[in-house]
């Protein structure tokens, strides 16, 4: 079973982790071959449901985390659960499309990918990404590579390896199709960047084992590079995407 990470920061995290291109959700929904069920997995504040309810007549979302899911914004066709993710309570070979969005590292394991060939239908598709540290202007990486390594690093969960990977050689239920590359590209402010990166399970780790709050350092070497903090830059995070089907 996973461990829950985020119920602590979960009104935080659903105000500052970015959303994902719509253009990945239209080739999701191109890959399969109906468009009654979704279930996504790990839902978090329900970023990826809401997204995948415009190209399914119902999207199933379920977290581990409760305050998760308090945050997420209602919809019609969502139905909203907190449940282990080996235990998703679906019916048997009900969902076109399973997917999990910046979270299968914390559960990539055999019970979840049993439930995920019990719920999914022949021929259904299950997508898993991840986006990997973001990139900026090169003085800005430095910093954020720095804090990612050196300040924080110590704290980031084991896990978090298959995203350093890129999710490369990690345990997959189905083979492997061909994906496009998409990304994330957002203008944000130094506030928004700030707010991103207090969000890390790293950052929360760090604060509840030393009760000091490392971004506090970090906001003032970032107005090094980036005086005008009420300017916006363009943020990209490259986004890592693994599909497959099942026969």
């Amino acid at each position: 079973m996973a461990v829950d990470h985020f119920s602590a920061h979960a009104a935080a995290y659903a105000k500052a982790r970015p959303g994902y291109p719509a253009a990945l959700y239209t080739w999701l929904a191109e890959q399969c071959p109906a468009h009654e069920s979704a279930w996504d997995c790990g839902t978090g504040n329900g970023q990826a449901a809401h997204a995948l309810a415009d190209h399914f007549q119902r999207v199933h979302a379920t977290d581990l985390s409760a305050e998760q899911v308090a945050q997420a914004r209602p919809h019609p066709r969502i139905d909203y659960r907190a449940t282990p993710a080996e235990a998703s309570g679906l019916p048997d070979r009900s969902c076109d499309l399973i997917t999990v969005a910046q979270a299968l590292h914390w559960f990539c394991d055999d019970s979840f990918y049993t439930e995920v060939k019990r719920v999914l239908k022949p021929g259904g598709v299950f997508a898993a990404w991840t986006y990997t540290l973001l990139r900026g202007e090169p003085e800005l990486d430095a910093v954020v590579t720095d804090f990612y390594t050196n300040t924080v690093g110590p704290w980031w969960p084991p896990e978090r390896h298959w995203v350093d990977l890129g999710y490369r050689g990690m345990p997959f239920p189905c083979a492997d199709i061909p994906t496009p590359e998409f990304e994330i590209r957002l203008e944000w402010t130094l506030a928004d960047l700030l707010a991103y990166l207090h969000t890390w399970s790293a950052t929360q780790r760090c604060i509840r084992e030393t009760g000091s709050d490392p971004c506090t350092a970090l906001g003032d070497r970032l107005r090094d590079v980036w005086p005008d903090a009420e300017t916006t830059r363009t943020i990209t995070w490259p986004i890592a995407l693994r599909c497959g089907r099942l026969e």
